[in-house]
C-alpha cells in the first residue's frame, strides 16, 4: 500500500514505471525479472528523467522496498513516510546529504542520477500519527504475510515479527 503524490513532472515522468510494475506484477511475472526489466529501461533511458526538480510524499504507513537494487536484492518492510524531491543528477556531496537510513535525521540522495531523489522523513509525532491512523490495517496486513509485519520498533502498538 501507498499513499503517494506526484506532482506534474513526477506524473508525466515517473507514474508510468509504477504503472508498467503493477501490470507485470498483475500478469504473474517474477519479482526478479521485473527488477531486471525496470533496471534495463532505466538505463536504456526509456524511462526519461523529470524535466525539473519537483515533490512527491509517501504518506503510506507501510513500505516494503528494495534497500538498494542496483546493488543488491535485500528487502526490508518498514514505517518511513517521508517527502521526495526528484534531484536529477544531484549526489548526497553536493546537498550535503546524511547517511540513508530508515530514521536518518537529515535528507539524503537516493538512485542518484537522471532519476535521484533527495528524501526527508517526516517528524516523529507525524510519522506516530501516520501509523495511528492505519494501526488496525497494518493488524491486518501481518495477520495475511509475516513479510508485512513492521519491525517491532516501528509498529506502533500492533503486533508484528521483526524484518
Amino acid at each position: 500500500m501507498h499513499d503517494f503524490s506526484f506532482d506534474e513532472a513526477g506524473a508525466k515522468n515517473i507514474m508510468p514505471v509504477f504503472f508498467d510494475i503493477a501490470s507485470m506484477q498483475a500478469k504473474g511475472m517474477a519479482p526478479d525479472e521485473l527488477k531486471k526489466i525496470i533496471q534495463d529501461r532505466f538505463k536504456n533511458k526509456y524511462y526519461k528523467a523529470p524535466h525539473r526538480s519537483g515533490i512527491s510524499y509517501m504518506l503510506s504507513p507501510i513500505l516494503r522496498t528494495y534497500t538498494n537494487p542496483d546493488q543488491n536484492d535485500h528487502v526490508i518492510t518498514a514505517s518511513v513516510p517521508h517527502v521526495m524531491y526528484y534531484a536529477p543528477n544531484v549526489t548526497n556531496a553536493q546537498v550535503g546529504g546524511g547517511t540513508p537510513a530508515p530514521g536518518a535525521k537529515y535528507p539524503f540522495v537516493i538512485l542518484p542520477g537522471p532519476h535521484g531523489y533527495s528524501i526527508q522523513f517526516l517528524g516523529k509525532e507525524e510519522t506516530a500519527a501516520v501509523r495511528k491512523e492505519y494501526q488496525d490495517l497494518l493488524q491486518r496486513l501481518c495477520k495475511i504475510n509475516k513479510e508485512w509485519c513492521l519491525p517491532a520498533d516501528q509498529a506502533a502498538g500492533t503486533s508484528t515479527h521483526g524484518h
